[in-house]
């Protein structure tokens, strides 16, 4: 993935990759959260070690687990990731999408028609099952959205660029998880355009007039 300097700072919660390895999440969160874990080794980690509590739960009539099982299940984080497919002899350069999000969408930045919403902000609503929605934003470098809050659960993760809010900073990799006690103004940073996949369960909660009468339109 490319813009990607720096350590992640800002990771999933062990509620949300219990939930993912439970296969209980709507498939919007579901899609954040695999994008996010093959980025991060941490929450991959931790992924993988719920997977495999979750597999011996269910195999523990039949099947003692071996109590080596959680290391070797974290040991394979070590292998090499794998090299990007050669054609005609030369490895093609990776896109911007991690795997997942790519498989999903079906290619890279440019297979995806954004719509404007306004100050230059662009989204891509993606088809998703019922409880959750999914859409990719590109904010430009230096521009704000519309002040909110949230009726529900939201998840931001960041694929280029960063953004500020009054919480922290979120750059590649980072994940945002905001509910409803969260209130704020994201501001995409100077130098480089935003481009974040963000999952909501609810509708988001605007102060201004304007957002509120185009948020229906927008379906955000």
């Amino acid at each position: 993935m490319k813009n990607r300097t720096s350590p992640i700072n800002h990771h999933l919660s062990d509620q949300l990759l219990m939930a993912y390895a439970a296969g209980s999440l709507p498939e919007a969160f579901s899609l954040v959260v695999a994008t996010h874990v093959s980025l991060c080794d941490e929450c991959r980690a931790r992924a993988e070690a719920y997977e495999a509590v979750g597999g011996a739960v269910l195999e523990a009539e039949t099947a003692p687990m071996s109590d080596a099982s959680l290391e070797a299940c974290l040991a394979r984080l070590d292998a090499p990731a794998p090299a990007p497919k050669a054609v005609n002899g030369k490895a093609q350069p990776r896109g911007m999408f991690p795997s997942p999000l790519a498989q999903y969408v079906g290619g890279d930045l440019e297979a995806i028609r954004w719509k404007p919403i306004g100050m230059g902000v662009r989204q891509a609503i993606l088809p998703t099952s019922k409880g959750a929605s999914a859409r990719l934003l590109y904010i430009p470098a230096g521009q704000a959205v519309p002040d909110h809050g949230h009726r529900g659960l939201e998840l931001t993760l960041v694929l280029q660029g960063a953004f500020r809010d009054d919480k922290d900073r979120f750059g590649p990799g980072d994940v945002e998880i905001a509910d409803e006690a969260d209130q704020h103004t994201p501001v995409a940073e100077a130098g480089c355009d935003c481009i974040c996949l963000a999952a909501t369960d609810a509708p988001l909660r605007f102060r201004g007039m304007m957002p509120r009468l185009l948020q229906p339109i927008f379906r955000i």
